[in-house]
């Protein structure tokens, strides 16, 4: 969080804002670990009279392109977000970095757990080049997806967590996915059917494109909630089906949805509509995070990559 809808959001905020064509006069940096590279010095001296060309996503990254060359790549990470205001405003405690714009506005990175991350770079590639297809592109077939969920014997909710994998998503729009698609998060990849494949591929560009509709998911009013420039909240809430939503009915079969632990996340389901079969049973999960005995044995690699 943010994920996909979420960072679309903003990207489709700070173009509508106009800074496309804007100059970044300055830079100030106040929590020095959210500049992940270079050093904050050189972040702060190169980054001066830099013009930004283009703004883009990429997977969860926020893309800046620079007329001469170069990239500021963001990741929100948890409860990173972006501030449009004019400099004459106070700083508020948790804005770590601040960008001065030609015009007198401030862009500022606002990120209470700190887990956001600024990269600065001559090229993008050797970080946004490890991220997997993005899953609303229209070269994401239904085919790409099979072909790369055939050889992995992976659990499937890990795998489509994993950047590397597909770009963008994240544990809102996986455990709607699934539920969307009536699969199981602890189904091997590999042993998913030709059917079932077809119906994740349809359920992960639907769930997104409900999300990018309402312009993202926020969760309460915390302040780590997601906002976007205009600091809106997502109205994609209204829409979840599954997500957190524990105790609810599920709106297809009234049963009631659960929560359990799969691969270290919290995990959103409905024991009805989402079987898996183990041994011969049908194996439900339940809220003390049984998902994770043996067919999480398979899991071994963390599913947040980036």
């Amino acid at each position: 969080m943010p994920e996909l809808p979420e960072v679309q959001t903003i990207v489709n905020d700070l173009r509508a804002a106009r800074l496309e064509g804007k100059t970044i006069m300055a830079a100030r940096v106040f929590w020095a670990r959210t500049i992940a590279e270079p050093s904050v010095k050189t972040f702060c001296r190169r980054i001066k009279g830099q013009t930004i060309t283009a703004i883009r996503r990429r997977g969860k990254f926020l893309v800046f392109e620079f007329k001469n060359g170069g990239h500021l790549l963001m990741h929100l990470r948890m409860s990173g977000r972006l501030h449009l205001v004019t400099a004459d405003q106070p700083r508020k405690k948790h804005e770590h970095v601040l960008l001065d714009l030609e015009g007198g506005q401030q862009l500022r990175f606002h990120d209470t757990r700190k887990f956001g991350r600024l990269y600065l770079t001559p090229g993008a590639d050797p970080i946004l080049g490890r991220l997997g297809p993005e899953p609303l592109a229209s070269g994401f077939t239904q085919k790409i997806l099979a072909r790369r969920l055939k050889p992995r014997k992976r659990l499937l909710k890990p795998l489509l967590l994993d950047q590397t994998f597909i770009a963008g998503l994240g544990n809102i729009y996986v455990d709607e996915a699934l539920w969307e698609s009536k699969i199981h998060p602890c189904r091997i990849a590999a042993a998913l059917s030709e059917t079932e494949m077809r119906a994740l591929h349809r359920a992960i560009r639907r769930v997104l494109r409900r999300g990018l509709k309402n312009l993202g998911t926020s969760l309460g009013t915390g302040k780590t909630n997601f906002y976007s420039i205009a600091q809106h909240q997502g109205r994609n809430s209204d829409q979840l089906k599954v997500f957190r939503r524990t105790g609810r009915q599920c709106p297809r079969c009234r049963a009631t949805i659960e929560r359990i632990i799969v691969g270290q996340r919290s995990t959103h389901i409905c024991p009805v509509c989402q079987v898996i079969e183990v041994q011969g049973s049908a194996f439900k999960g339940s809220k003390k995070g049984k998902s994770s005995s043996k067919p999480e044995s398979h899991e071994a690699a963390k599913p947040e990559s980036f």
